[in-house]
């Protein structure tokens, strides 16, 4: 069993090099591919990472992860786990669980933070309780008389976003413009995806905030070309914008960036973790969800943010490894990879 070298997430080494605090290269096993929905993008993310990891010094393997192929777990030459899961196994605590059970060092939030902030209504009544503004909702319940789930979506407004709970990428969000149409797009999202939820549309401009270890980064206002930053637009479509410094006010910037850490914070989450915003017309923002595993790829939000501050794809992902080890060291009171 390996021991694995002390971390130093403020190191100043190069770009190119690993921090000096690192007494010997660490090996990296880049969790991807996985079982739900999102497997596709999971395994982008997994090979930029892979790629991104190698460049600064480390050793890496990459694996294709399933619940009947968990092999890596045993490989006593790991030091860190990198999850690059999307999704169910991935995003919503199960993988976690198998580290924690294994005492295996990973990248991310625990079982717990990342089973409530892949729910998102469980995760909206905690952001709510602390404080953070959300669109209105209500929790799509089959057996309620259509009447009065109709009487109940006309109080969110007169537009409404039909989302699933536990699914990401914007996979099974519809728009509907009046509370019949929002009932049968409910009624058809919980067949194909399980709950789901129906909240008041808010129209405004998107916008979402990454964090690093407790760090928010600068905020970046996404453009899709159509009006919504849908799966096409986040994966497929090069004519998306993304801008910074696009919000002049510095109160709104402050209070954006601090509904980020709250919403982090109020889960427990750590390393890496991106928050997603409208700014409403009223100018108030509204925080609409919590990735515990943003995406990697090209296209990504977290990477982006990263390169504002300085930070290149390598020396992000190095930054995400360091976060592991430190937060297990602090956790468990150990130096090495195991309990």
């Amino acid at each position: 069993m390996r021991s694995h070298p002390s971390p130093n997430p403020g190191s100043s080494s190069s770009p190119d090099q690993l921090p000096k605090g690192m007494a010997e290269p660490i090996k990296v096993a880049v969790l991807m591919g996985g079982i739900s929905r999102e497997r596709e993008v999971s395994i982008q993310s997994g090979k930029c990472v892979a790629e991104a990891l190698k460049k600064v010094g480390v050793n890496v393997v990459t694996v294709d992860i399933k619940p009947d192929a968990m092999d890596i777990l045993d490989d006593e030459t790991i030091d860190v786990f990198f999850i690059a899961l999307h999704g169910t196994f991935g995003e919503d605590g199960q993988i976690q669980e198998n580290l924690e059970s294994k005492g295996l060092l990973y990248t991310g939030s625990g079982p717990l933070a990342s089973r409530l902030a892949f729910d998102k209504w469980e995760s909206k009544k905690i952001f709510t309780a602390a404080g953070v503004i959300m669109p209105d909702s209500i929790l799509f319940e089959p057996g309620k008389k259509t009447a009065d789930l109709e009487n109940r979506i006309r109080r969110l407004g007169r537009k409404y976003v039909v989302k699933p709970l536990r699914e990401g990428s914007t996979i099974g969000i519809s728009i509907e413009d009046d509370p019949k149409q929002a009932v049968e797009a409910a009624k058809k999202c919980a067949k194909e995806f399980g709950d789901c939820m129906i909240e008041s549309f808010i129209k405004g401009r998107e916008i979402t905030v990454s964090i690093l270890g407790k760090q928010a980064l600068p905020i970046l206002e996404i453009r899709p070309p159509a009006g919504f930053y849908d799966y096409h637009a986040k994966y497929i479509d090069d004519k998306t914008e993304y801008l910074f410094d696009s919000i002049n006010d510095p109160a709104l910037v402050d209070k954006i960036q601090e509904s980020a850490i709250t919403c982090f914070n109020s889960l427990g989450c750590r390393g890496a973790a991106r928050v997603d915003f409208i700014i409403g017309d009223d100018g108030k923002p509204y925080v609409l969800e919590i990735n515990t595993i943003p995406g990697m790829t090209s296209h990504s939000l977290l990477p982006k943010a990263a390169a504002k501050i300085g930070l290149s794809m390598g020396r992000l992902c190095l930054k995400i490894v360091e976060l592991a080890l430190t937060d297990s060291a602090i956790a468990h009171k150990t130096t090495g990879r195991r309990k």
